[in-house]
């Protein structure tokens, strides 16, 4: 009964504090990981952990693959070599910083930098769930950066395992390749499954089972990378960008609605889960230090606290400095005027380093570390990266709104602009393409007529743009589109009255009711989007 005990909590903590958030006006994330705090007072719950394995093969290959689908490709290209700065290099610098800082105030190299490694990434979840408010440059990076830098920081793990292992010392062409080829390796793997699974989706018809296989898109993705030992990570991003750019000509527009419909929930619900699961998981990561009455490995719990302190303030230090650096470096070093376009603020900076939360990969990877005499400070390394995970969701999360405003970054309206373009532009080609095609399926003049005078009306709005008010074309759209909705409001109340009198059976009132909400999901996205 435990599992279902645990699935039906997690549920309904996740509903209600999505829902309590704003009230409270506190980021979701801050409000999930305090209810499963709570959550350890009831008994049963007590000792539930978060299984490593559950959160880099069921979490991370869902969470990555839907990220990577609905991110701007465009935009990852545009700022690709700061993003791969972030992704790589400063994943490593931020390792090291921290180890060299572990290392000072007391644990051993090798146990530094598996410390290093754990809390390097950025976590794509949390920048998701806490970075919705940022800017759309901003966010992109970040998101992009998240998504990349968990397999950096996976190599930078698997390096200084061995290392505090015992296995040798570490050899920095052998340390090179391992990352070159992982990276090859996973983007190979990715591509190559995108590929496959979209011929497979070009050929499957059913929706039901063409979005049977994009779920077991991403696992797929991530499974054939570990099978070569690359980075699966890597491997289900690449996966998924080359879907979100293959896929939109591919697909059905019923399936590709169900996609949408089913990729939206599961992502809200696993983020969810998994800050809640971290919530659950602290006692258990903070308690391995008071089993052995305060100490782990001669670490005395007081100076494990100033080591979690020490590290938390370490990551933004060496954020910032190396975004500040890199930015200057390049400006020295490019000077094209393209490049200049690309410039931002230190302003700009200082949020992007507010923004780079560390989430549950962080505390999965301490996890991780095998319980026994072969790592001996693996209590202190758990207590540590739990302590930065919490302090960055809560000070950070709390923080970023504030750091937001001010940062004083120009509003973009690059995206309102390009939509207007492509909704006027997909008009024009549709009028100028309607003659042909009424004749091909041999329409009558009074359709064709019909379609036209409804785009013509609907060109006009466009053009004359929906921020004037008074526009004849713009009020008489709108003026539609509510009665529109009206309509659909009085039809629905009748079909139910007709079914509640039995006039009708369920299942026609099911058949008309969904009718009538793909009708009013597209007029009030419409409407949204004016």
């Amino acid at each position: 009964m435990l599992a279902l005990e645990l699935i039906v909590a997690l549920g309904a903590a996740v509903v209600v504090g999505s829902l309590l958030a704003p009230r409270l006006r506190v980021t979701p994330p801050v409000v999930l990981l305090a209810f499963g705090l709570l959550l350890t007072l009831v008994p049963v719950f007590r000792g539930v952990g978060l299984p490593p394995e559950t959160v880099l093969l069921l979490f991370l290959p869902a969470l990555l693959y839907w990220e990577s689908l609905t991110t701007s490709l465009r935009e990852i290209r545009r700022f690709i070599r700061g993003i791969m700065l972030s992704s790589t290099l400063l994943v490593v610098v931020t390792a090291g910083a921290v180890a060299a800082v572990a290392h000072a105030l007391g644990l051993d190299w090798g146990s530094a930098w598996i410390l290093g490694a754990a809390v390097a990434p950025t976590d794509a979840t949390a920048v998701a769930s806490l970075g919705k408010a940022l800017p759309r440059r901003q966010m992109t990076v970040l998101r992009a950066e998240s998504l990349v830098n968990d397999g950096t920081a996976l190599v930078v793990y698997g390096v200084a395992l061995g290392f505090a292992a015992g296995e040798g010392e570490i050899s920095l062409p052998l340390v090179a390749g391992e990352f070159v080829y992982s990276f090859l390796g996973g983007a190979a793997v990715g591509l190559a499954v995108g590929w496959v699974m979209l011929e497979a989706r070009r050929r499957i018809e059913n929706a039901m089972a063409g979005n049977a296989a994009t779920v077991l898109t991403p696992f797929i993705a991530f499974l054939g990378a570990e099978l070569i030992h690359a980075s699966a990570v890597l491997a289900v991003v690449a996966c998924g960008l080359y879907l979100s750019r293959t896929a939109p000509l591919a697909i059905s527009a019923y399936t590709r609605q169900q996609t949408v419909a089913v990729w939206s929930l599961a992502s809200f619900m696993l983020n969810g889960a998994l800050f809640v699961l971290v919530g659950l998981e602290l006692p258990s990561a903070v308690g391995g230090l008071w089993t052995t009455a305060g100490r782990a490995n001669g670490q005395a719990l007081g100076q494990v606290v100033l080591i979690s302190v020490a590290v938390y303030v370490a990551i933004l230090v060496t954020r910032l400095v190396v975004l500040v650096v890199s930015a200057y470096v390049i400006r020295a070093v490019d000077r094209r005027p393209y490049q200049r376009q690309l410039r931002t603020t230190n302003r700009a900076r200082v949020m992007s380093t507010t923004a780079g939360f560390r989430g549950a990969v962080s505390l999965a990877v301490a996890l991780s570390i095998p319980d026994g005499g072969q790592y001996p400070e693996r209590n202190a390394i758990v207590f540590v990266t739990a302590f930065v995970v919490v302090a960055s969701l809560v000070l950070q999360g709390m923080a970023l709104p504030k750091v937001i405003r001010w940062a004083r970054i120009p509003e973009d309206t690059k995206i309102v602009e390009e939509l207007a373009i492509a909704k006027r532009t997909a008009i024009e080609e549709a009028c100028e393409a309607l003659p042909r095609l009424a004749r091909e399926i041999g329409a009558d003049d009074e359709v064709l007529e019909r379609i036209r005078s409804e785009y013509d009306e609907r060109l006009e709005a466009l053009t004359a743009g929906f921020d004037d008010h008074e526009h004849p074309a713009v009020v008489r759209t709108r003026q539609y589109t509510q009665l529109r909705l009206e309509l659909i409001a009085r039809k629905r109340a009748t079909v139910v009255r007709l079914r509640d009198e039995k006039t009708i059976d369920d299942t026609v009132l099911r058949t008309i009711q969904n009718e009538l909400d793909a009708e009013e999901v597209r007029l009030g996205h419409q409407r949204e989007t004016e």
